[in-house]
């Protein structure tokens, strides 16, 4: 391998490694997150009900 592709090698999985590190740091770190979930079920508009 030479050096040029050595260098691309490294840079392209070190940032994909950086980015799945912040994305579980982000998941992880952030607290109280379930409380700011408004509603847990999905409903479209087809799908509800008349009143």
């Amino acid at each position: 391998m030479t050096t040029a592709g050595l260098i691309v090698m490294l840079c392209s999985v070190g940032t994909v490694v950086s980015l799945f590190g912040w994305c579980v740091w982000k998941v992880l770190g952030t607290p109280d997150e379930a409380g700011k979930i408004h509603s847990l079920e999905f409903e479209t508009p087809d799908a509800k009900r008349p009143e």
